[in-house]
């Protein structure tokens, strides 16, 4: 990962070679596709999208692209990651081959719905509470 400071997503995709810029471009299409309402932002030094808390974070490498869907993310779509390494939080698309854009859009729509289930249930809990 580049080591260099950035404010945002812009600055942070500037930062590589056309061909990973490429990529980036790519997949900030694809969680924008999955998640328009979520807020693009820098969190861990890494570009982060956000909708009733975190959904997704992604950072370059020099031979791969991390996701990070959290664990959550992972757990439920761990079948989908048989040809990529991948850990509890994370899994790891190689520069060198294409993006699994559509199942990229499938765990950032899972997050969504995740987590909006999540604020609704703090809801919930806080109109109980007051009755």
């Amino acid at each position: 990962m580049n080591t260099a400071t950035f404010n945002n997503v812009d600055e942070y995709i500037a930062l590589f070679t056309n061909d990973v810029q490429i990529k980036l471009q790519q997949l900030r299409q694809a969680i924008k596709d999955a998640a328009p309402d979520a807020e693009e932002c820098i969190s861990y030094q890494m570009p982060a999208y956000k909708q009733h808390g975190a959904l997704v974070y992604y950072a370059v490498y020099k031979k791969h692209i991390g996701f990070y869907p959290t664990a959550s993310g992972i757990s439920n779509f761990i079948d989908k990651f048989e040809k990529f390494k991948s850990s509890k939080g994370a899994v790891q698309f190689p520069i060198d081959k294409p993006l699994p854009l559509a199942l990229i859009k499938k765990i950032v729509s899972f997050k969504v719905k995740e987590n909006d289930e999540k604020a609704r249930g703090k809801v919930l809990k806080r109109i109980k509470f007051q009755q």
